[in-house]
């Protein structure tokens, strides 16, 4: 048994020893951020877009199921149509525009808010 341990913690040292590789790349992760490693492999800004968004949908369908609003009685209160609808809940579409948003909120009784940082 001891043997086994010592031959997993041998492997697992061999493993974190080299640097992490995309592509032909090498890639200094160890004690950087999740973040930095987005941004040295060069689709930070993309990766950013696609989590925003994700956040707001669920958010947005979150309040909908805590007040009881369907999907068809939300394209309705927002004068738009359900596939209209569907795109602003669809988390892999980061083309929504601000308007939509703001609306989405106003009719859940929130506010939409945004920040430079």
């Amino acid at each position: 048994m001891t043997a086994l341990i010592e031959q997993i913690e041998l492997e697992q040292t061999e493993l974190w020893s080299e640097p992490a590789r995309v592509g032909d790349r090498a890639i200094n992760s160890y004690g950087s951020s999740l973040e930095d490693f987005f941004k040295e492999v060069g689709n930070y800004e993309e990766l950013y877009n696609q989590a925003v968004k994700e956040v707001l949908a669920y958010q947005i369908e979150q309040a909908m199921k805590e007040q009881g609003i369907t999907k068809v009685a939300m394209a309705e209160k927002m004068h738009t149509s359900r596939a209209a609808l569907d795109r602003l809940l669809n988390p892999a579409n980061t083309s929504v525009t601000l308007q939509t948003l703001e609306k989405a909120a106003g009719i859940l009784g929130k506010k939409l808010l945004i920040t430079l940082a």
